[in-house]
């Protein structure tokens, strides 16, 4: 078995490949549209060396946390943060405050289905009226979401709805133990103390910018 992986063939000089694959002579492509592809080309390539330092950053910055979380509980017995990992350090001065985050990455497995459809069979069993209400946030907490998934937080949320049919409750329990955690996130905020004392968060997504 070859293991090695197939390289793109390399685009000989004087060419360009278009976006099906085909090479095109430099000589027919407007002058517009070679430098629209270089200026593209051009920023994306700075995008990529400050991705990679963004990455950089974080790397090391959360190392650096996690170190001073160490030597704090080690020789100064001080504890930080709270549930998950969290941490907040604020500066002494108090003007800028560091945030460590950590998040669960959460799904349901197949048994999330029969919980919906046990939902399904108590609204539609029900007269219509203020049941109406309830299957719109029904069919809105199920909703996928942008990377494909059911947000697990909706769902959960439908507890919030002053039910007492017991099945209503099962059915909610029931998903609620069909949760799977299939990995962590871990997150790095900082924020900046504005003159009315509350703290602005400092951008790093460059649409915020």
């Amino acid at each position: 078995m070859n293991t090695q992986e197939t390289k793109a063939p390399a685009v000989p000089e004087g060419y360009r490949q278009n976006a099906l694959g085909d090479l095109v002579p430099e000589s027919r492509i407007k002058p517009i549209d070679l430098i629209r592809d270089e200026l593209v080309k051009k920023v994306v390539a700075k995008a990529r060396i400050e991705q990679t330092r963004l990455a950089n950053f974080k790397s090391e910055s959360m190392a650096e946390v996690a170190d001073f979380i160490d030597l704090s509980a080690e020789e100064y017995d001080v504890k930080y943060g709270g549930a998950k990992g969290n941490v907040t350090l604020t500066s002494f001065d108090g003007k800028y405050r560091l945030v460590r985050a950590k998040g669960e990455q959460r799904v349901f497995d197949e048994r999330m289905q029969a919980g919906k459809a046990k939902l399904d069979e108590i609204i539609n069993r029900r007269s219509e009226g203020a049941d109406d209400l309830i299957k719109a946030l029904v069919e809105r907490a199920f909703r996928v979401n942008k990377q494909g998934h059911i947000d697990v937080n909706q769902v959960l949320g439908l507890r919030n709805i002053n039910e007492d049919d017991p099945e209503w409750t099962a059915a909610i329990d029931a998903m609620a133990d069909s949760i799977q955690v299939i990995g962590t996130s871990s997150y790095l905020r900082l924020y900046e103390r504005t003159e009315n004392g509350s703290y602005k968060q400092i951008p790093l997504d460059i649409s915020k910018l």
